[in-house]
């Protein structure tokens, strides 16, 4: 009987982000939030 065991190790960090990175991220979220409520304001439930 062979047994094989393979130990695996992942080291995630956390990424820096510049300034012009991060201001980006602001804006794309912003406007994520804006087309969201433009949609619920269309389509309202029922």
């Amino acid at each position: 009987m062979t047994l094989n065991i393979l130990f695996l190790s992942i080291t995630i960090k956390k990424q820096q982000l510049s300034m012009e990175e991060a201001i980006n991220h602001e804006r794309v979220e912003k406007l994520y939030e804006e087309i969201k409520d433009r949609q619920v304001s269309i389509h309202p439930f029922v």
